[in-house]
């Protein structure tokens, strides 16, 4: 299982923001004395961003010509922002060869849409190596587990044959979307509260839809701010959940590549560890 990483993405951040270098710098610190392989990502090129992004966004970025309250300008934001989708891009490469990746990177991205940045994320990682593969020939389902609805990646993908989306996301929450589903994106919609026998159950319902479908590759938007600690979230998942629902999605056996999304509580590391652990082990 190798990890993609760079500290690079520890340089940035700004002062009280949830989505904070401390969430990773833990976490890497934790999983390197697991003995997890570590791997440098390259930024990605701006003809990969132009896959899924209109290039107004990518000019907006790069020239620090925006502003957002979740989403601040920060200096080089567009450097790092760049660096995590390569991460990504990384990530399936390797899933297409070895199975399996994970990209454990900043900033976020599947609330970024087509044409605009928001909640955190400046580039889409996971659509933007989704859609390169598409460009291979692979038919790609992405598996969207963040407590927030990907309304970035549903935005870029709506529609699309050689793909589908499924999300299962706490409603009523930020961005406020995600009620229903349409045509090739798949919701799931989950009540605060929801405790993790309910979880695993819908879940297992989006799995099924996945195997129908039979990708040749699944991407995994995986966020953390399922865990019952989280601060801006209220779904009740224990740290082994984590392994119960990374060993469900390797039950699929399909080349699988994970993109880190959200996840702001002190324990993120040990959620971190517990879905690595599910995700490369084959079910018994």
């Amino acid at each position: 299982m190798k990890i993609v990483f760079s500290p690079q993405c520890l340089e940035y951040g700004y002062p009280g923001h949830p989505e904070s270098p401390l969430r990773l710098s833990s976490s890497y610190e934790y999983l390197k004395q697991k003995g997890f392989e570590f791997i440098l990502p390259h930024p990605a090129k701006i003809e990969e961003i132009l896959l899924v992004h209109a290039r107004g966004l990518l000019a907006k970025i790069r020239d620090s010509d925006f502003s957002d309250p979740d989403t601040p300008n920060l200096k080089d934001i567009f450097y790092y922002a760049s660096l995590s989708a390569g991460s990504a891009v990384t990530a399936m490469e390797i899933s297409l060869s070895e199975g399996r990746a994970f990209s454990l990177m900043r900033p976020p991205g599947h609330h970024a849409t087509k044409d605009d940045l928001g909640g955190f994320c400046y580039f889409n990682n996971i659509a933007i190596a989704s859609q390169k593969a598409i460009m291979q020939g692979r038919r790609v389902a992405i598996l969207d587990i963040d407590c927030h609805h990907g309304n970035g990646t549903e935005d870029i993908f709506k529609g699309k044959k050689e793909i589908i989306y499924l999300s299962l996301h706490q409603v009523p929450l930020y961005p406020g979307s995600g009620l229903n589903s349409h045509g090739n994106c798949f919701n799931y919609p989950l009540q605060p509260g929801c405790q993790e026998d309910d979880y695993l159950d819908i879940l297992q319902s989006a799995l099924a839809q996945v195997r129908e479908f039979s990708p040749q590759v699944l991407a995994v938007s995986a966020g953390f701010d399922t865990y019952e600690a989280d601060p801006l979230t209220d779904i009740r998942l224990k740290t082994d959940s984590y392994r119960k629902i990374g060993n469900l999605i390797s039950g699929l056996k399909i080349p699988s590549f994970c993109v880190l999304e959200g996840g702001y509580s002190h324990q993120l590391k040990l959620c971190l560890y517990e879905f690595l652990e599910g995700l490369r082990q084959l079910p018994g």
